[in-house]
């Protein structure tokens, strides 16, 4: 698919709010049949949100599987293994068009369900189950590496947090703070914080500040996708709760609440679900359309992306 009148529709949708000014903006092709990667990779580029999902046929494998569908990723500057709130965005696209219900995607990281469920007042809500997530322990000399891109120190760590590396579906190192104003001071080196995360394959790094037991306050730095902040981070949400139950932090049946955006002007929120006997995490959210996203540059800088 190259010339114009080729050209597939392309929607916009914020993700864990159902306000189009909060949450997180993603790009949604709901048939990006006979794309190319360079141009699918343009059109994230050219939309500027920090991902957009390409959903085409499932794979040989689910031919018959109805609402299964292959999902690819792609940030501004390269394609990414999972995105959780263009999970979100995509499958509340297809819901609005096709009625809620069980979705596949088949994604790089593996398949991951999603269900769509109406509220009475007619609002969706989304909820993805992840793969399997994994918990890795991080090398001092990167935490402190990590730290001083940031602009932070070791005295403004919470010492109940160890630094981990979480996985679920894409890789992020998880720091927490002390404080909630740490958490809103931040102003980092984003050359440098780039270099790190593609040493270590990170996709985000999730920053948290805990406010009470199951209530948490998160922001993700993003710049190896060329975004200087994520306001609403589905992929680090999942890693973060399967680290919160495998360190004891949490009950291992939980339900978690994640708010994040505030400091960016795009306020989120990201529902998190631990299950005894299942490893895999679940994340919920709204969604809602997004009419008119003015230009690509005003639509980029307004959620953080470096123009």
């Amino acid at each position: 698919m190259s010339t114009a009148d080729q050209r597939p529709e392309i929607l916009r949708y914020t993700a864990f709010s159902t306000d189009p000014a909060g949450g997180n903006p993603a790009g949604v092709v709901l048939d990006a049949t006979g794309l190319t990667d360079a141009e699918q990779l343009a059109i994230a580029a050219e939309l500027g949100y920090s991902e957009t999902a390409f959903l085409t046929a499932p794979p040989a494998e689910l031919p018959d599987q109805e609402r299964a569908y292959t999902v690819r990723y792609f940030s501004p500057l390269a394609e990414v293994s999972f995105c959780g709130h263009a999970t979100i965005a995509a499958a509340i696209a297809h819901a609005e068009r096709h009625g809620p219900g069980n979705l596949q995607f088949v994604t790089p990281a593996g398949a991951v369900p999603v269900k769509v469920t109406c509220a009475a007042d007619g609002t969706l809500q989304a909820t993805l189950t992840s793969v399997e997530p994994a918990v890795h322990k991080v090398a001092e000399d990167d935490v402190d590496e990590a730290l001083r891109a940031l602009g932070w120190f070791r005295a403004d760590l919470d010492p109940e947090f160890p630094p981990r590396i979480g996985y679920a579906g894409a890789r992020h190192l998880i720091l927490a703070v002390r404080t909630r104003a740490r958490l809103a001071d931040l102003a980092y080196d984003f050359a440098r914080l780039k270099d790190f995360m593609t040493d270590l394959d990170l996709t985000t790094i999730q920053l948290v500040w805990r406010e009470s037991a199951t209530v948490f306050h998160v922001r993700d730095p993003f710049p190896v996708g060329g975004v200087v902040e994520d306001p609403a981070t589905g992929a680090a949400a999942a890693a973060f709760g399967a680290y919160a139950r495998e360190l004891g932090l949490v009950p291992e049946e939980s339900v978690l609440l994640l708010h994040q955006g505030a400091d960016m002007g795009r306020p989120g929120e990201l529902r998190v679900e631990l299950y005894a006997g299942d490893p895999r995490i679940r994340v919920t959210g709204t969604g809602a359309r997004i009419p008119d996203p003015g230009t690509t540059r005003a639509a980029a800088r307004h959620h953080g992306r470096t123009v």
